[in-house]
């Protein structure tokens, strides 16, 4: 007996199946259908497509081998590859098919990515690009009904490519869609192209329109509407109504002049395809749609389940063209009734938009977490234990992310993410993060020069210093390279500590600055310029083009001059020449180090949906965190892995401190007892493979039992570095929008600064510092506190302990240290820190200055007002001369102290300085110990 499904294609329309499954092609599923049921066509859609590649194992195989091969691909073009594998499969299944009736069927679809709807050249863009891929003659396009939509159909009809359009659901919507198919194929005709092989489908969608019109009736009756009766009458027949009118036109139109011109070209006609035909109500026979709506010239695509229904208990009748008076009478019906058929189907189209989107991020998801568990240690990890109530605030914040599609709009440089400034101005780095910054060959070539010198110093402040620093003492030199030396301070101590370190004329020096007029740059170029002899052969410069530092690099014959992308901010230009080309001076193979940070930055990219991308995960997790009041960021390491907080640093303060907002950074606070931790503080762990993390790891773990929220990142080795400058990146952009602010500009930075340049200036001119009044002094310390931030105490001790004492919970306390950055230091302000916080139990930071006035600078002026700080200043003993200037680098440094001080003050924080005498910071360690004690 022959199948209904089979006498269905028979009498003239086209049974279609709306599934495609690896697992169902694989073992002749189609080829039955095709051959058993007369099935013509395959469709598809994202939503189809999750539930095949997102469950089971049917794909396993080659998901596993594409990964393999192909291991910068993105999460976009490992789905694509499978996906056309499938698309492939069931064109060559249908290729008898569609030969057999000359072009006419025997079609399989693929949709255009739902993300772009309301584009139309992206959608050309696309569409021709998965045609080219799939390379089948009997392959068609999907391409939404959108506004958008219509004009990219008109253009891809002319292009000659086979289209199924979709989201349909008014007799408008149709119209516009098949003016656009005879406007191309009318635009082949005048250029003698053929027409006879190009088909397409305008697929109509039923059962939709039939849930919203029969809930806004439910809503009516069971409120007592007076209308009852009439509303009962067209009760699940709006749909069907709706679909007969618009089959009405279609014959109308093959019958007018214009179609018919066209015919005798061979042109086919665009048939109708009732689409969405599974009904939603149970109440309703389950082949309602099919029986209703079949007749000569259009396609119906059903789901396996309805496919099975109609072949076993369908009807089979010509029905589409009967019962036209009593369609037209239901559809004046629901207008009379205000059901608004137009709003409900407006509606629909951007509710389709929606939801094949949303199916979209499901898919990407899916996909997105195999491409992560088949990456294994080649990707770093992340493990977030969070308490309840930031958990399900985080939650929340990826679902919207999603919803409002973050990801897509950071990579796209949307600024509506942000604040709707300037932020699209600064992604470079997006570019930077994947190796498209740099010159790799160049890089190589630098590298080898390098060999020749014995040490290379790096002149630079801010995002021109950490990163590079960080790479240098966490990855170093390989073998006959120079170590990198950074040097970002003006106090002589580090200058000459630097200085005594390499031999100038066997050094290469490197100038980095983007602005290239920073001061403390130009004036350690000056420096090390007159030490090495005026060697510019000796000097190499990374700065961005037209800069003041690019012209003096070619009046002075520097070796090199590398530019910057102006589009970077410094704190989120590692990945670019700020940081690639010392590592290449290291003889780190540049290229191999994005090779290794590529997976993250795939995991991290525009399509991978923000519950499955590290970096949007990261960052929902620290603005929420900071929204809450968790607004430190403590960060814990293992021993390798120590000097990234450094970097860090800058990153997370510069970038969201601002506004009264924003998060602060602790690195480098020594441990305190679990129950010592407020309510304020998220901890990051970072940990590397083969380091001793026990330690760490043992505190993490008494920090979640205490109920303290923490992040756990794993690397496998210290060459994947890379990926958590990235992550942190993309995470750092999500936290701002998060948080509310502009995560690329500083605007307090340069407050200071300018306080400096007055101070500076004012020396250049009469040869000291503008006089200033200690409030208490004696003959080793002097005490200073700006504007009406005065003390009482008169006493030493106790002038520290009031300052200390006025940290509130919630508060932290800041170590501003512009001395000699050293390990003897480092442990001395790390012993005042632990001090602080057994007596006061707030976090602290610390930073040597003017090193932290690039870096944290901005948190501390421009964040939130909770601060509490003590800076240090010491007498200079050595100075050391600037070349040309009146100034030395002992002035200019506490010229910075001061400027920062006084802004400090401006911004409402409170500030207290104590300048050392005679450089005797063991002295004031001792005070600090004996303030917090008593």
């Amino acid at each position: 007996m022959t199948s209904l499904l089979k006498q269905l294609q028979e009498s003239g329309q086209a049974p279609w199946l709306d599934f495609v499954d690896r697992s169902f092609l694989k073992e002749g599923g189609l080829k039955k259908l095709v051959e058993e049921d007369g099935v013509t066509g395959v469709t598809s859609n994202p939503s189809i497509f999750e539930k095949a590649m997102g469950h089971g194992e049917a794909y396993d195989e080659q998901f596993q081998s594409f990964v393999q091969a192909n291991a910068g691909a993105s999460i976009t073009d490992t789905y694509e590859a499978l996906a056309v594998k499938d698309i492939q499969d069931a064109a060559d299944t249908l290729r008898p098919v569609y030969d057999r009736l000359d072009a006419k069927d025997g079609y399989v679809s693929l949709e255009v990515s739902p993300y772009l709807a309301n584009g139309t050249e992206p959608t050309i863009v696309e569409a021709r690009r998965l045609h080219a891929m799939v390379d089948r003659p009997n392959l068609m396009i999907k391409v939404p009904g959108t506004k958008a939509g219509v004009p990219a159909i008109r253009q891809l009809i002319e292009d000659g490519l086979s289209i199924n359009v979709t989201l349909l659901f008014s007799l408008d919507a149709y119209k516009a869609v098949a003016e656009a198919y005879v406007a191309g194929l009318e635009a082949r005709v005048a250029k003698g192209e053929p027409i006879d092989r190009i088909a397409s489908v305008a697929s109509f969608f039923v059962s939709r329109i039939d849930a919203q019109i029969d809930k806004k009736i439910d809503t009516r009756l069971k409120n007592g509407d007076g209308e009852a009766e009439a509303l009962k009458a067209v009760r699940g027949k709006v749909a069907i109504a709706n679909a007969k009118l618009a089959y009405q036109w279609f014959l109308e139109f093959v019958a007018s002049d214009r179609w018919q011109a066209l015919l005798a070209k061979g042109a086919q006609p665009q048939r109708l395809l009732w689409a969405s035909t599974g009904t939603k109500d149970p109440a309703y026979p389950d082949t309602l749609y099919v029986d209703n709506l079949i007749g000569p010239d259009t396609v119906d695509t059903l789901p396996p389940k309805t496919m099975d229904a109609f072949r076993d208990h369908g009807t089979l009748a010509q029905t589409l063209a009967d019962g036209v008076d009593e369609a037209k009478h239901v559809l004046a019906e629901a207008d009379r009734l205000g059901l608004d058929l137009a709003g409900v189907t407006e509606a629909l189209v951007e509710d389709g938009v929606k939801l094949f989107a949303d199916a979209a991020d499901s898919l990407l998801g899916a996909i997105a977490a195999k491409r992560a568990k088949a990456a294994g240690a080649k990707l770093n990890t992340m493990i977030a234990q969070l308490p309840d109530g930031l958990q399900k605030a985080v939650d929340a914040r990826l679902e919207t992310a999603r919803a409002d599609a973050w990801t897509r709009r950071l990579w796209h440089g949307d600024a509506t993410l942000w604040t709707g400034k300037d932020e699209a101005k600064w992604l470079g780095w997006l570019a930077a993060g994947q190796g498209k910054q740099v010159d790799f060959a160049a890089l190589k070539a630098l590298g080898e020069e390098a060999k020749g010198y014995k040490a290379s110093v790096l002149l630079g402040m801010g995002g021109s210093s950490l990163g590079p620093e960080v790479i240098a003492e966490i990855i170093g030199p390989k073998d006959g390279s120079p170590y990198v030396h950074a040097l970002d301070s003006t106090d002589p101590g580090q200058i000459a500590t630097t200085l005594a370190a390499v031999d100038p004329a066997d050094t290469l020096f490197l100038v980095s600055s983007k602005s290239g007029s920073t001061m403390e740059p130009e004036l350690l170029r000056a420096f090390f310029f007159d030490k090495a002899g005026k060697q510019g052969s000796h000097f190499v410069a990374v700065t961005d083009p037209g800069s003041k530092l690019e012209a003096l690099a070619k009046a002075d014959g520097f070796a090199h001059i590398f530019p910057g992308d102006p589009a970077i901010g410094g704190r989120y230009s590692v990945l670019s020449v700020f940081g690639m080309v010392p590592a290449a001076i290291m003889g780190i193979d540049v290229e191999a180090f994005f090779a290794t940070a590529a997976p993250m930055a795939q995991a991290c990219g525009p399509d991978a949906p923000p519950g499955e991308n590290p970096g949007a995960i990261l960052g929902a997790i620290l603005g929420e965190a900071a929204v809450a009041g968790r607004d430190k960021v403590t960060l814990l390491t293992s021993p390798t892995l120590k000097p990234f907080g450094s970097w860090l640093e800058q990153l997370l303060a510069e970038s969201t401190g601002k506004l009264g907002k924003g998060i602060v950074p602790v690195d480098l606070e020594p441990l305190s007892p679990v129950e010592d931790y407020g309510t304020d503080r998220i901890f990051a762990l970072l940990t590397l493979d083969g380091d001793d993390a026990s330690e760490v790891n043992a505190f993490a773990d008494a920090l979640v039992a205490a109920g303290q929220p923490v992040v756990r990142i794993g690397l496998a080795g210290k060459d994947l570095i890379g990926q958590e400058f990235f992550r942190w990146e993309i995470a750092t952009a999500i936290a701002g929008a998060v948080i509310g602010i502009d995560p690329f500009d500083q605007p307090d930075v340069e407050d200071a600064k300018v306080k400096t340049r007055e101070l500076v200036d004012a020396y250049e001119q009469s040869g000291s510092l503008a006089p200033e009044t200690p409030f208490h002094e004696d003959a080793d310390l002097a005490f200073f506190a700006p504007g009406d931030h005065s003390f009482a105490a008169t006493d030493p001790a106790a002038i520290l302990q009031a300052h200390f004492a006025s940290a509130n919970p919630g508060d932290y306390v800041g170590i501003l240290a512009y001395i000699e950055r050293n390990e003897e230091h480092a442990a001395a302000v790390a012993r005042i820190r632990e001090a602080v916080v057994k007596a006061h139990d707030v976090a602290t930071v610390a930073g040597f200055g003017p090193r932290f006035l690039h870096s944290t600078g901005q948190a501390y002026k421009g964040g939130p007002k909770s601060g509490v700080f003590l800076e240090i200043t010491r007498h200079a003993d050595p100075d050391l001369a600037i070349p040309g200037k009146k100034a030395s680098f002992g002035t200019v440094q506490v010229a910075q102290a001061r400027g920062d001080l006084d802004v400090l003050a401006e911004r409402g924080q409170r500030v207290l300085r104590v300048h050392l005498k005679h450089d005797n910071l063991a002295l004031l360690e001792e005070l600090v110990t004996t303030a917090l004690n008593s």
